[in-house]
């Protein structure tokens, strides 16, 4: 039997154990396990008590303005009088609905541009001056401009974002996909006669998608907090849909009569950024090649 039928044959078992070897990295990993649960919560609260509650974060009323904290309204009124607790939640779920989105379509293209540009050198180098291009704005300068073009709404934000994002996806992916090919088993089946699709995509994948869950988990948390920079000045989510960074742009004039309107989205976004990093940090502790060996 040769060397390369060999290692074809035995391919398929490698994988299972990596794959095995991650899971069980992932479990042992107090970052990975407690930020994923965190954010899984703040998910489920976000999504589920509004709804479950039925609550109406949009009707004004004037009788109830500027209220503080009390066991009617957990986190106070805003100033025309509606329930910041429920505009927290309605705001953390537009953020999070943002940066899926952004995450999955820049995750997918960045992906695609990633793994072609570094199996198709020539290609490449075009891919990779674009993205260049791309990265030499500013994010939120890009994304104000793009929205100045094409309209304000949560659509324009989520492509004006995954463009963005886009060419760093790329680069992490290129890079990794670069590393992957000077392995031995890439010559193995070039010799064999593989094509092209099957040694990318059933075979680098494997060993590149590691370093992917890993960067868009940091995009996602990068995309909710251009979002929240781009509604504080007034470019992000059109009111009156709630959005943290326009709550906060809402309590700039309020900050010492009425602090919780500051303080509640404030510590929201921040915890929520904090916990997604805390499990992108976990990921990357799981999928490093050095503790997987």
């Amino acid at each position: 039997m040769t060397e390369a039928s060999v290692a074809t044959r035995n391919k398929p078992a490698k994988t299972r154990r990596s794959s095995n070897s991650w899971w069980s990295a992932m479990l042992a990993s107090p970052s990975t396990m407690i930020g994923g649960g965190l954010l899984l919560l703040i998910a489920l609260a976000c999504v589920l008590v509004p709804w479950l509650g039925n609550m109406d974060g949009y009707t004004t009323n004037t009788s109830a303005m500027l209220l503080s904290p009390s066991a009617a309204h957990p986190m106070g009124t805003d100033n025309v009088g509606r329930d910041t607790f429920t505009r927290v939640l309605l705001g953390g779920k537009a953020s999070l609905t943002v940066g899926i989105s952004v995450v999955a379509i820049s995750g997918v293209i960045g992906f695609v541009v990633g793994l072609y540009a570094a199996y198709y050198p020539k290609i490449g180098y075009l891919l990779m001056r674009i993205c260049d291009g791309l990265m030499a704005f500013p994010a939120i300068l890009f994304a104000i401009v793009f929205i100045g073009s094409f309209g304000q709404s949560t659509r324009s934000v989520v492509l004006a974002l995954s463009i963005v994002f886009v060419p760093m996806v790329a680069r992490v992916v290129r890079s990794a996909t670069m590393t992957n090919m000077n392995e031995n088993y890439v010559s193995v089946l070039v010799n064999l006669g593989s094509g092209s699709f099957r040694i990318l995509w059933k075979n680098i994948v494997l060993n590149v998608i590691g370093a992917w869950i890993v960067e868009v988990t940091f995009v996602f948390a990068d995309a909710i907090l251009v979002e929240a920079a781009m509604s504080f000045i007034g470019a992000g989510i059109p009111q009156p849909q709630a959005s943290w960074g326009n709550m906060l742009y809402d309590s700039r004039t309020y900050i010492y009569s009425a602090w919780w309107m500051t303080v509640f989205p404030g510590v929201a976004l921040a915890l929520t950024v904090f916990v997604i990093n805390m499990f992108g940090d976990g990921l990357r502790e799981v999928f490093d090649p050095k503790r997987r060996r």
